[in-house]
């Protein structure tokens, strides 16, 4: 583990340790400021303790999303491949 880095997540700093350098940690702050800002600026008067939450929700929904599409992607891959190796099969029959 490196040093520990500085971040700032809304108004509070906090050091974080991690096995990610220090552009990274910075790089993953920086995205949950931006979710968290994202989530006061549709819902005017939240207090810090509910955007955070809001934001985590918004992160959550999208890595599920995420790991939808991946896993539709790897199903498209794989009946393709199955496609190409019959294909191939045929010629050599």
């Amino acid at each position: 583990m490196d040093k520990p880095v500085k971040i700032q997540i809304i108004d509070h700093e906090y050091l974080i340790r991690s096995n990610e350098d220090a552009q990274s940690v910075t790089k993953i702050a920086e995205y949950l400021n931006g979710k968290i800002k994202e989530a006061n600026n549709e819902n005017t008067g939240l207090s810090d303790k509910k955007a955070v939450i809001l934001a985590a929700l918004h992160i959550a929904s999208d890595y599920f999303q995420l790991l939808k599409e991946h896993d539709d992607l790897i199903a498209q891959i794989h009946q393709r491949s199955k496609r190409l190796i019959y294909h191939i099969d045929a010629l050599f029959e």
